[in-house]
C-alpha cells in the first residue's frame, strides 16, 4: 500500500514509554481529520505495513510501547495484543474485526472497539455496482468489443427491474444496500436469523428461500464460526443456474473451492468478489483464469467519506478510551469484556 511511513523504533520500551502517548497503525495514512484529532489529544501516530507479518507488529508496538493500536489491516494476535505493557484499547478501521483475536483481547482486558456504520453506504454502493455490472454483462462485453467483435445483434439482456435481490444479513449494510437494490426496481428479500422486516424487505429466518429465489444474491454477515463458509458447495447448488452471488463482506464466508467449482461448471452465473479467504491473494488463484467472475481488491468502504468517517471514529475511541472518557458499548467487539 502506498503512504506508509517509515518506522522509527525506540531502543528500548522504557525509552518509547517516556515519550508519551503512541498509537501503532497498521495501514496507510489516516484521514487527515483523525491525525489531527490524535495529535490534538497529544498521541503521537507510529505506522507500519499491516500485511508484515504479527511478529513484525508485536515488535513495532513493544519497542515503542504502544498505548493503542488502530486495524486498517493485519492479523492482530496474542502476541501482538501482549507485546506492549501498555496497550489499553484497539480500534479497528471499519466494522469487521476477524483479524482481531478477540479472546486475547478480553483476556488482557482490552476493549476492541468498531467504527459502526461508517463505511456502510460505501459498502452498499459497491454491492450494487458489482451486482449491476453482473447482471448487464459490462465485463464480458468490454472484453469482446475491445478484442474487435461487435455483439449488438446477438446480444440480449437481463432486466433489472423485477429481479429477486436475495440480501444474507440485514444489518445496516444489508438495509442500505436494499433500499438501492429498490430504487432500480428489483424486489428484496433477506436472510438473518435477528432482524425484522423493514423498508419493503421481507426478512426470512430460511437461508435456503433466499439462495433459491435470487437473481442475485449479495453477502453481508459478519464472518465469525457460524458464518465461516456459511456459502458452500451444498448452498451454491441451491441457487438457480442463472444467478449471481456477490460478496462485499469477508472473504471466508464463502468456501472458495466450491465457488470455484461452481463457477466452472455454470452451476450459477457469475460471481463478484471484494473480499478473499487470504489476501492479497496468490498472484496464480485459479479464479483469475475464469471468464465469468468479477474481482476487486477489498475496496468496499474505500469512499473518501467512507475512510474519513472510520478513520474518525476510530481514532475517537482511541481517544476516549486513553483519556478516560467511557465507551459506548455498541461499538464493542468482545462483549464478554468486564465492565469498567
Amino acid at each position: 500500500m502506498s503512504n506508509i511511513n517509515t518506522v522509527t523504533t525506540a531502543s528500548s520500551p522504557e525509552e518509547a514509554a517516556a515519550t508519551g502517548l503512541k498509537v501503532l497503525v497498521t495501514g496507510a495514512q489516516l484521514a487527515s481529520e483523525a491525525t489531527e484529532l490524535l495529535k490534538k489529544n497529544g498521541i503521537k501516530t507510529i505506522y507500519a505495513d499491516g500485511y508484515s507479518g504479527s511478529e513484525n507488529l508485536a515488535y513495532i508496538a513493544k519497542t515503542n510501547a504502544v498505548d493503542a493500536i488502530l486495524v486498517r489491516q493485519g492479523k492482530i494476535n496474542d502476541l501482538v495484543i501482549g507485546s506492549s505493557p501498555r496497550l489499553r484499547v484497539i480500534a479497528k478501521h471499519g466494522s469487521g474485526v476477524d483479524n482481531i483475536d478477540l479472546d486475547s483481547a478480553t483476556s488482557h482486558n482490552i476493549p476492541v472497539l468498531r467504527a459502526l456504520a461508517a463505511n456502510a453506504q460505501s459498502v452498499a454502493e459497491l454491492a450494487i455496482t458489482l451486482s449491476v455490472t453482473l447482471m448487464k454483462d459490462i465485463g464480458s462485453l468490454s472484453n469482446t468489443v475491445k478484442s474487435g467483435d461487435w455483439p449488438k445483434t446477438k446480444y440480449v439482456g437481463r432486466d433489472l427491474a423485477g429481479a429477486k435481490f436475495g440480501i444474507i444479513g440485514f444489518g445496516e449494510i444489508g438495509r442500505r444496500t436494499a433500499k438501492l437494490a429498490q430504487g432500480l426496481g428489483m424486489e428484496t428479500i433477506a436472510y438473518d436469523p435477528f432482524a425484522d422486516d423493514a423498508d419493503g424487505t421481507r426478512v426470512s429466518r430460511d437461508l435456503t428461500e433466499v439462495l433459491a429465489q435470487g437473481d442475485i444474491v449479495s453477502l453481508h454477515c459478519p464472518l465469525s464460526p457460524q458464518t465461516h463458509h456459511l456459502i458452500n458447495s451444498e448452498r451454491l447448488k441451491m441457487m438457480k443456474s442463472t444467478a449471481f452471488i456477490v460478496n462485499t463482506s469477508r472473504g471466508a464466508v464463502i468456501d472458495e473451492v466450491a465457488l470455484l467449482g461452481a463457477l466452472k461448471d455454470e452451476s450459477i452465473a457469475g460471481a463478484a468478489l471484494d473480499s478473499f479467504e487470504q489476501e492479497p491473494p496468490a498472484a496464480d488463484h485459479p479464479f483469475w483464469a475464469l471468464p465469468n467472475l468479477i474481482a476487486t481488491p477489498h475496496v468496499g468502504g474505500a469512499s473518501q467519506s467512507a475512510l474519513k468517517n472510520m478513520a474518525v471514529q476510530s481514532a475517537q475511541h482511541i481517544v476516549d478510551v486513553l483519556t478516560g472518557v467511557p465507551f459506548d458499548r455498541r461499538a464493542l467487539a468482545n462483549q464478554n469484556l468486564a465492565q469498567n
